[in-house]
């Protein structure tokens, strides 16, 4: 029997605050001591009141222009209670029936389009290290600002739930309101997966794949949740509805826990948080700051740069941004520069924090136009604006202190291919190629490109040749 799979995803992301959600405390602990990012607030000692970060309700509405969504005007906080070692207050403090972020979509790639749910403010647990017969607590992370992103149940493959993922990073990262370092965690996916038989109203029972922290996790995770699941199903078994865990090396999900009824939170109004009361001149202020979004960059680019390069280029920010601020007539150029020289350098990641100047990487693309700079010294170039000696150099002067400028005068290159044809060296050349020996052409090219110490433009000496040899 042929099965319809019905994905929902639920995404958790962390905002690039200073300080965490409810205290004043370092919100960015990466490469920090365990358990050195935390306050009496995080321990959730005897008296310790939560104050609410501004900056993260400022984040959360960009996050939520960025997909579209609406902002309530009014959310309110609520208290989710559960017992666990990485909640020392025993609860969560999160908004469950007043949320910030209404209901919105994602576009994807292809054009479908993903609807929002909705996306509500929360803070973190801490983070526990499992040993073999002990646990370790580690409580930096407790109260890091988080927005619970909850998609419709509108994915309906494995793919597309690996598109729906990304395009949610590129989005979370082109709205700036997180670092988006999926390795540490700052992006995490939970994926319910469940099947129905083609054609069939009802939905299956749904098995939920938690704390997917990379896209080719999500597809392949889901991918065998489908396998899994159809299993099951053809031998007449049922789909239990559990929590269950991805294993990357081993390639597949196992059980953690059922679910077979609704936990019982408690939840209930946080008595020490007021209402969130956001004014529209607030909302529409801060949605005025948002860039152009990855949707947007493909219909500007479209045509321009191709569809591949550009997809690579999406999950850098930092380089569609700066093509959208140079000479549109050079962005074909640019971005082949992006994707086949800087993203091949082994210090890319550090040199897309201080990118050249608009006007130095017009002034390179012009030079390379109009034949001032070979292909070759236009990398070479290129590279060298990323040198912090090099700095304040401009295009230029560092093509004229590299020595790689192309002569263009043709008068002065037909000079140089008379020298060089006068040679005795070049005599059998010269007529091998009036025999039809074409190939010759490329040893002469190379006589008059020695002669010239590397400054002319073969392209021109090749010109300045078939019409003398001729």
């Amino acid at each position: 029997m042929k099965y319809v799979p019905t994905i929902g995803i639920e995404c958790h992301v962390q905002l690039k605050t200073k300080t965490k959600l409810f205290s004043e405390v370092d919100n960015d602990a990466r490469g920090k001591e365990p358990n050195s990012c935390v306050s009496p607030v995080d321990y959730a000692l005897p008296g310790m009141l939560p104050r609410l970060n501004g900056e993260a309700v400022r984040l959360a509405v960009l996050a939520g222009r960025a997909m579209n969504c609406e902002i309530n005007a009014e959310s309110r906080f609520d208290r989710k209670h559960y017992f666990y070692p990485d909640s020392p207050k025993g609860y969560q403090i999160t908004q469950f029936y007043q949320p910030i972020i209404g209901s919105g979509y994602v576009e994807l790639p292809d054009g479908e389009k993903v609807r929002i749910e909705h996306a509500h403010l929360e803070g973190d647990a801490g983070k526990l290290t499992h040993f073999d017969s002990y646990s370790l607590v580690d409580l930096n992370r407790v109260d890091t600002p988080l927005i619970e992103i909850v998609s419709m149940p509108d994915i309906h493959s494995a793919k597309a739930a690996h598109d729906y993922c990304k395009e949610l990073w590129r989005l979370m990262r082109f709205a700036d309101v997180t670092y988006g370092d999926l390795y540490n965690g700052n992006m995490r996916f939970d994926v319910n997966i469940s099947l129905a038989p083609e054609g069939s109203d009802v939905l299956g029972t749904r098995a939920e794949v938690k704390n997917l922290n990379s896209f080719r996790s999500v597809e392949r995770a889901t991918e065998y949740e489908i396998k899994r699941q159809s299993k099951l199903l053809d031998a007449g078994e049922k789909v239990v509805q559990e929590t269950r865990g991805w294993n990357d090396d081993a390639g597949k999900t196992t059980g953690q826990r059922s679910k077979e009824e609704a936990k019982d939170y408690r939840y209930m109004p946080e008595p020490d948080l007021p209402p969130v009361r956001l004014s529209a001149e607030f909302i529409e202020k801060e949605s005025a700051k948002l860039p152009p979004m990855p949707s947007e960059y493909r219909k500007r680019f479209k045509g321009i740069i191709a569809n591949e390069i550009l997809e690579i280029l999406l999950d850098y920010p930092e380089l569609t941004n700066k093509l959208n601020e140079i000479d549109q007539k050079y962005v074909k150029n640019m971005s082949n520069l992006f994707t086949s020289v800087l993203l091949a350098e082994e210090k890319s990641a550090e040199y897309l924090n201080d990118l050249p100047s608009v006007r130095d990487l017009n002034e390179l693309a012009a030079m390379n136009e109009k034949k001032e700079l070979s292909s070759t010294a236009t990398k070479e170039v290129f590279l060298r604006l990323f040198d912090p000696q090099m700095k304040g150099h401009g295009t230029r002067q560092i093509a004229k202190e590299l020595g790689v400028i192309q002569e263009n005068d043709l008068g002065a290159l037909e000079k140089i291919v008379d020298a060089v044809l006068a040679k005795p060296e070049t005599q059998k050349a010269q007529e091998d190629f009036r025999a039809g020996e074409e190939k010759v052409i490329g040893f002469l090219v190379g006589q008059v490109m020695k002669e010239s110490h590397g400054k002319a433009n073969p392209s021109s000496v090749q010109d300045i040749l078939r019409k003398k040899l001729s």
